[in-house]
């Protein structure tokens, strides 16, 4: 019996694949999309935000955090103006990729954004293991301080996890998951700020100095890298995917979606970077975990305050691998599925299930051989999320809408691209280098994450 959904799906599109009617099923409503977004941009990268500061100090800090915010809120504003448009003309777009190629014109388009989509997404897929596997690792450690388990055992075990929840079919099925992730994001950012101001007034609070580096040349390098840093927090790249699983209409929906949003982003992304750069300065580890909890010394916060919030940070990167896989699991869809056949059909389940667990096996094992990922990530995050959510949005907007060159909305747009076309290469730059420095330290299945 075929599964009554498919009907449902996609009148508009002349050509229905499994992948949109599937994975990308639009039934979500706008707080749907809310939580959705709230998960691809508020996630535990948050934690870094006073390592950012590190290398800006307070005003330019501030001033940076607010411009990122207001520029990517608009960008992607405008990316969801141009989807609507293209909707409005009969052209109904559900994937980034046939947006761009689309609007400009470009085959080629649709395969750079085909590789920048899957860089991200993929990288994202094997951090969140990653970093999981750390969490599981810290909270062992400080049950067992000498336990035989190692790295790759938690790494092992969130993978088996992440191949059970990778089977919910659609990306609109995790609307509650991604509603926990958002009070998990909360949760964790409340109880490190009470760390943080529980580090900075206790009696063995590190000196708060917030000078920056003596050499300019240095103080630039860090500031740039400190830039790219705030541009990747913000970033995501899936934002036509996530406007798909709006029910038609999706333009007012969207706005709403990303009002609340921002609106967590505004709690969270503030009180993090501000308490944490108060209380270490230009001592802020890039996981301000690491600052509260030094090698060398007591923990300068409740044990059991930090241990909650590892387990909050835990439980929102499962919520977080499996967005960011979506993209991954339509292309998987659209090539094997079969859209006359029903969703749970056999036709359809057991390729889903064997191809969703290689998928997900392969960045289990990517995570477990290289540790060091963080610094690659860094390099995909520089080159990936400037240009899909920096520079594309507004050259879409500029070549569908057609502003007039000398109008305040081209001049904007076209500086934001030019600005941050520049930033991603400082950042990508920056990346690489701490890649090349770090590279004594790598260790293929290592136990230990290079920070």
């Amino acid at each position: 019996m075929a599964d009554p959904t498919v009907g449902e799906e996609r009148r508009d599109h002349k050509d229905v694949d499994a992948g949109a009617a599937f994975v990308l099923q639009s039934k979500g409503e706008w707080w749907h999309a809310g939580f959705h977004l709230t998960t691809a941009i508020v996630g535990p990268t948050i934690l870094t935000l006073p390592y950012a500061f590190r290398g800006l100090g307070w005003e330019l800090g501030i001033f940076c955090l607010t411009t990122m915010g207001i520029v990517t809120f608009y960008s992607y504003l405008l990316m969801s103006k141009v989807l609507a448009q293209c909707e409005n003309a009969g052209r109904r777009h559900i994937r980034f990729r046939e947006l761009a190629a689309d609007v400009l014109g470009s085959g080629w388009m649709f395969y750079f954004v085909v590789f920048i989509q899957t860089g991200i997404n993929c990288g994202i897929g094997i951090g969140a293991i990653l970093l999981a596997g750390q969490c599981l690792e810290i909270l062992y450690s400080s049950i067992s301080p000498h336990g035989s388990l190692k790295l790759h055992d938690f790494i092992a075990m969130v993978t088996v996890v992440m191949i059970v929840l990778s089977q919910l079919p659609t990306f609109h099925s995790l609307r509650h998951i991604n509603l926990c992730s958002l009070f998990l994001s909360l949760g964790y950012t409340a109880l490190m700020v009470g760390a943080c101001i529980h580090a900075g007034m206790s009696a063995n609070a590190p000196a708060k100095d917030y000078s920056l580096e003596p050499k300019k040349s240095s103080r630039a390098f860090s500031a740039f890298t400190s830039i790219s840093i705030i541009a990747s927090i913000f970033g995501n790249g899936i934002l036509p995917e996530i406007q798909a699983t709006l029910a038609p209409p999706a333009s007012g929906k969207m706005l709403k979606g990303l009002c609340m949003c921002y609106g967590v982003i505004g709690l969270t992304f503030y009180s993090a970077a501000v308490s944490g750069y108060w209380a270490f300065g230009n001592k802020s580890s890039s996981n301000i975990f690491n600052s509260l909890l030094p090698d060398n010394g007591t923990s300068l916060a409740p044990t059991w305050v930090l241990a909650i919030a590892v387990i909050f940070v835990l439980l929102q990167l499962f919520a977080i691998g499996l967005v960011y896989s979506q993209v991954a699991y339509e292309i998987m869809e659209k090539k094997s599925g079969d859209v006359n056949q029903g969703m749970f059909s056999k036709r359809n389940l057991v390729p889903r299930i064997i191809l969703r667990s290689i998928y997900t096996i392969l960045c289990g094992f990517v995570a477990a051989m290289l540790p060091f990922f963080g610094d690659i990530n860094g390099v995909v995050g520089a080159i990936g999320f400037i240009p899909l959510d920096f520079v594309l949005p507004m050259l879409l907007y500029n070549m569908a809408y057609k502003p007039p060159k000398s109008s305040f909305t081209y001049l904007v747009n076209t500086t934001i691209m030019v600005v941050f076309t520049g930033a991603g290469i400082m950042g990508a730059f920056s990346s690489i280098r701490k890649l090349v420095l770090d590279a004594r330290q790598f260790k293929l299945f290592g136990n230990e994450v290079v920070d």
